[in-house]
């Protein structure tokens, strides 16, 4: 071992509370990024080996009632490997000791052999007998809910009759990653479940014999997606086709693919704010250390040690603590990673899940640590070697001390002496005291920006489900009624008020963007489902023309006054140009409205609407419900209570779960600024300090001279950090954005609240344990510390 190597061990080992402090702050940048980095490989791996085990789609369409002869001619378009033609509808289901009507998807099972695509996955029991018409196959996660086995039964209403179903099995299908109701946004395993039954019962219950009315397609390799969709729409539209559409935007696929997407914004937001802050520390001690090694630097330039050996030296010690901490991060990281996942596993229903992070991750992530490390001491260790060893052999010059400005003031005549000091040492070394105060303001900009959230998430429930919803449930109709018919829903017991709504698919164009999304019909004067805009309220939909959310309209590049192409899906399947009338902010989705009768007028389906939005007497709330379960037209029901409530659980499962981990290193990063900074400062003013001391100054002086300092760069710090935590929250807002939700930036006064209190919790305990080395200071060896 080289002379160097034993003198980097010792100043590993005299450093080492904050080499540990630094490693911390690494390590949980490292973690982050690793964290992140294998969640996506494991996400990205499990799904594309579940879709290519279950043979799920590539291409999906709906049709009112097409004859099964038809699907022989789907199979025959260019580009087509397989085709299967199935039966897929809705029911309600009255689930014994659960009072809402639930609602169920119906699909279809081949009657011979195993199903073609979108094959299950079975978890317990068996397929349904072709004999035996009740046997129903139902998910996992509906199961699990309702605590049903194979051998239970339940009832359902199918097209108006009332019937008992046997469950056989248990099953998972690719179909249903992410097992929405029909105008859901989170998943409600209580509240929607998916049902398979045997093809000629399924036909039998809703009048569907020698007919299909849904078919999913497999593409050969090469194909052209939008050639075939375009094919296969032509084939279905004289039988009430509604529009195919390819994998990406099939609704399961397209959650799971917008959060491997949030994955990917983290891993390069987070870690990178943590490994900044790291490089920052780096930086701070390396220097420091340097400065108090002048002579040494100067002895080893004398006995014949080159630049590239000294900044080796150097370099090695910022590679040790940077390694230090990458392996903690890579084990804390691949422990998160594999935690991450099982939970997206089971918030995401698949049968099984591949965590087999390869090394790409962790090279990546320590490489990109480790670089940090090196690139935040790199000015200091530059400063080492070019140091000319004459020169580094003198103490460095003192500073010229001056009357200031601020010596002069009333408020440094009131002052007492020890106070004086403090607030001489800031203001002669500006640049220092900035320095110092920036690291603990990153500490708790990286707070804010966790916390906030925590407030983002109640901003949202609150726009979306209070300030922008007031009726209490929503029924949905298996078909389009006539107005008229609708109102008799009015006089169910308990209904206090109704408002219909229509529903419409479509397509969307400007030039060469298009999208596929549903256009809402509202009526004129909408009162409990009405267009709400985050920023202006409710707002009234013109009787001509769209009214457009703003992330719909960035997506076809649009704004009030353009005209976009639109092409309904159903009914005449009418193409026609429509002003953009208004475009709105809405944090959910990327919704389309229009006057309620102009969708009904240009669709030419007559005066007719899709479901009603209800206001609910609580007294009589048992009744309807009861009522519900029977009624022969109803599709679904969704409560507005039970969607807050699935809100806030699915928030519960994962976002406030990062927002621990965010919050917990964001704590770790607080702690390791501190300390450094507080250390930093005894290991600058230890002779300092131990002058005054044999001066007789007590120690309890002595800690306040040196811990006032911290204490005044942390207030300082703490408006500092709160206006970079709002910056950093505007940044991660913005980064975060997707076509499903927008987190909106908002921050409380309790939130800067609760992330400077932190930091001050944080120098405190960290002023305790640097106030004990204090008491231990051994006077006579501080004192004979050359200057």
């Amino acid at each position: 071992m080289s002379s160097l190597d034993r003198k980097l061990i010792r100043e590993l080992w005299r450093l080492k509370a904050q080499v540990l402090a630094i490693a911390l702050v690494i390590a949980s940048g490292t973690a982050l990024l690793i964290m992140a980095l294998t969640t996506i490989e494991a996400l990205e791996e499990t799904t594309a080996a579940y879709y290519e085990r279950t043979r799920f789609a590539d291409v999906f369409a709906q049709a009112k009632r097409a004859p099964e002869h038809l699907g022989r001619d789907i199979a025959n378009i260019p580009g087509v490997r397989l085709a299967e033609t199935r039966i897929v509808e809705g029911a309600i289901v009255d689930m014994p000791g659960f009072a809402e009507p639930v609602v169920a998807q119906l699909l279809s099972l081949p009657e011979r052999g195993p199903e073609l695509l979108n094959a299950l996955v079975i978890r317990s029991g068996r397929l349904t007998d072709p004999t035996r018409p009740n046997e129903v196959v139902v998910s996992e996660p509906f199961a699990e809910a309702h605590d049903l086995k194979p051998g239970d039964s339940f009832s359902a209403v199918l097209r108006g009759r009332k019937r008992t179903l046997q469950v056989v099995g248990t099953a998972l299908s690719p179909e249903f990653v992410y097992a929405i109701a029909p105008g859901g946004l989170m998943p409600d395993d209580e509240r929607f479940g998916v049902l398979w039954m045997g093809h000629d019962a399924l036909a039998a219950a809703f009048d569907l014999k020698a007919s299909f009315n849904s078919v999913t397609l497999d593409l050969l390799p090469g194909a052209d997606e939008k050639d075939v969709i375009r094919r296969l729409d032509g084939l279905l539209a004289p039988f009430g086709g509604i529009g195919a559409y390819g994998r990406a935007d099939q609704t399961s696929n397209w959650f799971l693919e917008s959060e491997i997407a949030q994955q990917k914004n983290m891993s390069r937001i987070m870690p990178t704010i943590f490994l900044a802050v790291a490089a920052f520390l780096n930086n701070m001690v390396i220097a420091r250390l340097i400065e108090t090694e002048r002579h040494e630097i100067g002895l080893l330039k004398a006995f014949g040690y080159s630049n590239l050996a000294i900044g080796w030296h150097y370099a090695k010690m910022v590679l040790t603590i940077g390694t230090i901490g990458v392996l903690i991060g890579s084990l804390l990281g691949a422990w998160l990673g594999h935690w991450n996942t099982e939970l997206y596993t089971k918030f995401y229903r698949f049968p099984f899940l591949l965590y087999r992070p390869g090394p790409a991750g962790f090279v990546i992530a320590g490489a990109i640590s480790l670089g940090a490390a090196l690139a935040g001491s790199l000015a200091a260790v530059r400063r080492a070697v070019r140091l000319p060893p004459a020169e580094a052999m003198f103490p460095p010059s003192p500073p010229i001390y001056r009357r200031s400005w601020a010596s002069r003031t009333a408020l440094a005549g009131a002052l007492d002496e020890p106070s004086r000091m403090i607030l001489r040492r800031i203001i002669r070394w500006p640049v220092r005291a900035f320095l110092a105060s920036l690291g603990l303001a990153m500490s708790i900009a990286v707070l804010i920006m966790a916390l906030q959230w925590v407030d983002a998430i109640d901003a949202l429930a609150e726009t979306a489900f209070e300030r922008g919803q007031h009726q209490d449930a929503t029924i949905a109709f298996n078909d389009l009624l006539p107005i008229h018919t609708a109102g008799d829903y009015e006089h169910l017991p308990g209904v206090l008020a109704a408002e219909p709504y229509r529903h419409a698919s479509a397509r969307i164009s400007h030039g060469h963007l298009v999208e596929r999304q549903g256009i809402i019909g509202v009526p004129s004067g909408a009162i409990l489902s009405p267009v709400f805009d985050v920023e202006r309220g409710r707002i009234e939909v013109p009787p001509g023309g769209l009214v457009l959310s703003r992330k719909l309209a960035e997506l076809l590049h649009v704004s009030a006054g353009d005209t976009v192409g639109v092409e309904l899906l159903e009914g005449r399947q009418a193409r026609l140009s429509l002003p953009v009338a208004q475009v709105f902010e809405t944090y959910l989705g990327t919704p389309a409205y229009m006057d309620m009768e102009a969708l009904n007028r240009i669709s030419g389906d007559g005066r007719v609407v899709s479901g009603l939005h209800i206001l609910v007497d609580a007294p009589s709330r048992t009744r309807l419900l009861a009522k519900l379960k029977e009624i022969p037209n109803v599709a679904a029901v969704l409560f507005r209570q039970a969607a807050i409530d699935t809100f806030y659980k699915t928030m519960g499962e994962t976002i406030f779960i990062f927002v621990g981990f965010f919050v917990a290193f964001s704590m770790t990063l607080s702690v390791g600024v501190t300390y450094n900074s507080i250390r930093i400062a005894l290991s600058e003013r230890a002779r300092e300090l131990a002058t005054l001391r044999v001066l007789g100054f007590s120690r309890w002086e002595i800690s306040y001279i040196l811990l006032g300092e911290v204490g005044i760069l942390t207030w300082i710090a703490i408006p500092f950090g709160a206006t970079v935590g709002y910056g950093l929250a505007w940044y991660m807002t913005s980064a975060f954005e997707t076509e499903l939700y927008r987190v909106p930036l908002v921050l409380r006064d309790a939130t800067y609240g609760k992330a400077a209190l932190i930091a001050l919790a944080a120098t405190l305990v960290c002023a305790a344990l640097v106030r004990r080395r204090l008491d231990r200071l051994d006077l006579i060896a501080v004192l004979k510390t050359r200057e």
